[in-house]
């Protein structure tokens, strides 16, 4: 956490739901408040009172609405003394800056649940849906000179906590923005990824945000490597036998339901969505560490119905709430191109959406999707998405490591299919080891753009490359791949990564010299550097059903069909195209014991083996990744 040099601001740190408002005291003397602070206890429908602060301009002369924003992660302590970064666009047009802790968090009464389900059939039910009707009620009767109109908005947790808003929204309720809030946490974002568990993201988390009702606590690993550490500690169960002892009821719950059963279908709360039933700007990142998958499902299913085309999204090259940063720059060391995404976004987008809704000025935007463009950086609109131009085009693997937009043709010489042996006991770390704590370390942020190198000779990757391209390739909507794999063993897991390759001369081919980086600064790193645009993991169990996991047939090729989610992305001439696929990504997804057990949460170390995993590249059993080429 970086802390301020001048005055008390607001911090926002981007942990699983992690929009956590800290303040911190200036050792000069304090400066007079811009904002008046009042915190008050708001009273909900089962009698639980809420902790909430509400802030409100110096200098406020008229109604203004009201933007509210619902957090597990603490409120302000006071009022700060400069405008944070990410509320001066806002902050521009007029606020009642309206912030609150979530039932059993902090001061909050009640029991936090950690839980995103929503009965609607139950009045008498009490959940984040209700939480935020009943707060909105009491805002709107009580807080001074507001004019009866309220925003809602947030980054992960507090975009889940918007969002749910949608299932049942208080008329007083007039726009929302969704920030990369989960959708379905076994299904995909932040605890798992089509069932296979996130094993270190997940645990941590549960223990950060369960441990404490007073704070935001990191677990202590003793060790700077956590690799090692999860390494050591063997099957899932130890962690709970070791170090839990049944202490976090969420990691207990993951652990309890390995399966896409009915605890997990009722968590999935987007399944009872099917229209815009408020103004939603939704808000996702392509290179989103936890949350990249549910804003993209919620515009989809508020698309169901939306005669009022009041539904959009916002897709931008960014980690987990990069937009809400100062400035946006750049992720990792890949640059924008002199662009500031961040602050543009919220000047753009953002500001202008609240404002024609909340002060009914401005307006209303003429799009219903508008994403920075990586590769060219560039900002671009669409009418729909994905957009109808884009063309899916197969770019096919080939048994001798390349990659073409040419089927294998059915002479080609040698195997079918190229090999590798998956050790569960030496896995693929996910990022380059030694890999720090996800929290508070700041390197989880941008793993996801990491390059790729890292596990260029390792055995038990394969990698295929294409030739340099010979112009530019602009990839807009969804991207999947379907593999034909198999494994010696019955069960088994496969990770395929597409990436963007830059060519050895990167700094002459790809930077602006006035916009880019001062030279010398990135150009050794860029070259030849590997940039992951999409990555994924199957779980073989759950190949034939989510519910019932299946075992595999030993030695059998099996179609497998791996989602890569929606991009924009420019592949530049002289660029080259590669997809890496392997089968351990470890500890952000933990071992598939490659034996099939009832449980993988259940298994001991002697249920964990080696395996022979083949992928078959020929003219009968082709595999190859789908791309929404823009012509």
């Amino acid at each position: 956490m970086r802390a301020a040099k001048l005055g008390i601001v607001l911090i926002s740190v981007f942990a699983m739901h992690r929009s956590v408002v800290v303040s911190q005291q200036n050792s000069q003397a304090a400066a007079k408040p811009i904002l008046t602070f009042n915190e008050v206890m708001i009273p909900v429908r089962d009698g639980v009172h809420l902790q909430t602060v509400i802030m409100t301009p110096e200098d406020q002369r008229e109604p203004l609405p009201i933007l509210f924003r619902r957090t597990p992660y603490g409120v302000p302590a006071k009022a700060p003394e400069q405008m944070p970064a990410s509320w001066k666009e806002l902050a521009a047009d007029g606020y009642i800056f309206v912030i609150q802790n979530l039932r059993g968090r902090f001061k909050s009464e009640g029991v936090f649940n950690l839980s995103s389900w929503v009965d609607l059939k139950d009045p008498k039910a009490t959940n984040e849906t209700t939480d935020a009707y009943d707060s909105i009620e009491w805002l709107v009767k009580n807080v001074p000179n507001n004019n009866g109109k309220v925003g809602m908005y947030g980054v992960s947790y507090d975009g889940l906590t918007t969002a749910l808003t949608l299932l049942h929204p208080h008329p007083a309720l007039k726009a929302i923005s969704e920030q990369a809030s989960p959708v379905d946490q076994w299904m995909n974002d932040d605890d798992h990824r089509y069932g296979a568990l996130r094993e270190s993201y997940n645990f941590e988390y549960a223990v950060m945000e369960q441990s404490d009702k007073n704070q935001n606590k990191h677990f202590e690993f003793g060790t700077y490597d956590t690799y090692e550490w999860y390494l050591e500690v063997g099957p899932v169960s130890n962690l709970d036998a070791e170090y839990l002892h049944g202490s976090i009821p969420y990691w207990n719950s993951n652990i309890e339901h390995p399966d896409y059963d009915e605890f997990w279908k009722k968590e999935a709360w987007v399944l009872q969505l099917h229209a815009s039933t408020v103004p939603n700007l939704n808000v996702a990142g392509f290179w989103d560490q936890e949350d990249p998958w549910g804003p993209w499902q919620i515009f989809g299913h508020a698309e169901e119905n939306d005669p009022d085309h009041t539904n959009f999204i916002v897709a931008g090259p960014w980690f987990h709430g990069e937009w809400q940063t100062p400035k946006g720059e750049s992720i990792g060391i890949i640059p924008f191109g002199g662009h500031e995404t961040a602050r543009e976004f919220r000047e753009q987008i953002e500001a202008p959406f609240f404002r024609y809704y909340l002060h009914g000025s401005g307006e209303k935007p003429n799009w219903q999707a508008s994403t920075f463009q990586s590769g060219s950086n560039t900002w671009h609109t669409y009418k729909t998405w994905p957009p109808a131009e884009a063309k899916p085009t197969k770019l096919y693997l080939h048994a001798d490591g390349t990659l073409s937009f040419s089927a294998p043709a059915v002479a080609e010489r040698g195997k079918p299919y190229r090999e590798y042996v998956s050790d569960p006991a030496k896995p693929v770390p996910y990022r380059q080891r030694p890999i720090s704590p996800t929290y508070p370390g700041g390197d989880w942020r941008t793993w996801e753009v990491a390059d790729q190198r890292f596990v260029d000779n390792r055995s038990d990757v394969l990698t295929f490359k294409s030739e340099p391209l010979d112009h530019d390739v602009t990839v807009t909507g969804p991207i999947a791949a379907n593999l034909v794999a198999s494994t010696s063993g019955s069960d088994s897991d496969f990770v395929v990564k597409l990436i963007d390759v830059y060519p050895e001369n990167a700094q002459k081919n790809d930077w602006d010299q006035e916009t880019g980086p001062k030279p010398g600064q990135y150009a050794q790193s860029l070259n030849g550097y590997e940039l992951p645009i999409a990555m994924e993991v199957r779980r073989g169990r759950y190949l034939e059903s989510f519910e019932k996991p299946h075992a595999l047939p030993p030695n059998k090729p099996t179609q497998w069909k791996i989602p890569l989610r929606d991009h924009d992305h420019v592949f530049l001439k002289g660029h080259r195209i590669m997809v890496q696929v392997q089968s351990t990504w470890f500890p952000v997804i933990d071992r598939n014991p490659q034996n099939f057990v009832s449980s993988i949460y259940k298994a001991t170390a002697a249920d964990f083996g080696p395996a022979t995993q083949r992928v078959y590249c020929s003219a009968t059993m082709p595999s190859y990744i789908v791309l929404p080429v823009i012509p």
